[in-house]
């Protein structure tokens, strides 16, 4: 199956509410859209299915959780604007928030994020300022940047964000009751969390899978090891949506107890399953869409109804190209 466990040392279990979920649920659709749950046209180790987060307006899951995390952002924080850290999809959704809100946003972007994120971002109103990735990982760590100013909205790691997230899980088991298991990319974890606390909060057995590049997949170590990890030798890839440098303590805290396991896909099985998405079903996938399709090609998930979460599609047309060309 997916990375053996270790007993987790002594951490306290965290939940995300189910009120808050089901509030966030209710007004989710203010900004974001309900997207459509589609069968794979492969044959597989398991009936597969793609949550199309892609077809979002900014073409990302992110809209969800960072419209919850704006609007409920007591007002006299939130007129000053917000602010965020991000690839680039957190960047969009965030954006987007302020924007309906009436706010100003500014973002702490990573300077090798794809040029169609940048664009994306501008189109949106966001002021964009660049920083390596070490020091973004380390801004989100902080919560703070000297270049930044506004109400901080963290881009995976708080409830509301989370709670925001969580309503593509309800679609989910909506859609699809008899689901046995879905997988998300874990980048910080607020996806795959979230979507795990929404089944939690409805009582659904289905096991919720973490996917990580073999670049970039400190949730398995830390799986591994029983504690949270950093992730020796982290490369930089196509895969810039998920595969963070380290899984952080509140993550922990609630991945080690809702997430089954983390399964770490190739480069190679991404870039595949990139292919694949777009030759059986005409869609866009970006890096970490396409590693959660690749974890639930590996039959790691078990059998059943699986989904994959196809988690964004914001990838530069030339860059796509590139990667589904090779043989």
């Amino acid at each position: 199956m997916a990375t053996p466990r270790t007993p987790a040392r002594l951490t306290a279990q965290r939940n995300i509410p189910a009120q808050l979920i089901d509030d966030a649920r209710r007004h989710v659709y203010e900004a974001a859209i309900r997207t459509p749950l589609v069968r794979f046209n492969h044959d597989g180790p398991a009936e597969i299915y793609l949550k199309l987060e892609c077809l979002q307006p900014i073409g990302s899951f992110k809209i969800r959780g960072a419209w919850n995390a704006v609007r409920l952002l007591p007002e006299d924080q939130r007129r000053h604007g917000v602010w965020t850290v991000s690839a680039g999809n957190a960047a969009q959704g965030v954006a987007l928030a302020a924007r309906r809100a009436g706010v100003p946003c500014k973002i702490l972007m990573i300077e090798t994020a794809p040029q169609a994120k940048f664009d994306a971002v501008h189109r949106l109103g966001g002021e964009v300022v660049k920083a390596s990735y070490d020091q973004c990982w380390q801004a989100l760590a902080d919560r703070t940047h000297p270049a930044m100013n506004g109400a901080f909205i963290h881009p995976f790691e708080d409830d509301a964000f989370i709670a925001g997230n969580a309503s593509a899980g309800l679609e989910i088991i909506e859609d699809l009751p008899d689901v046995s298991a879905i997988v998300a990319g874990y980048g910080g974890g607020g996806l795959s969390c979230g979507i795990a606390a929404a089944l939690k909060a409805r009582g659904h057995k289905a096991r919720v899978f973490a996917a990580e590049p073999e670049t970039a997949a400190p949730l398995a170590l830390s799986l591994a090891s029983g504690s949270p990890q950093k992730f020796p030798n982290w490369q930089a890839s196509f895969v810039d949506g998920c595969g963070g440098k380290s899984v952080f303590p509140r993550m922990w805290s609630l991945a080690h107890h809702l997430l089954a396991g983390s399964i770490v896909a190739t480069l190679e099985e991404t870039r595949l399953a990139m292919r694949l998405v777009a030759e059986r079903n005409r869609v866009i996938a970006e890096g970490a869409g396409a590693c959660a399709v690749a974890a639930g090609l590996t039959g790691k998930c078990g059998p059943g109804k699986v989904v994959c979460v196809v988690s964004g599609g914001n990838i530069d047309l030339a860059k796509f190209s590139e990667l589904v060309a090779q043989s």
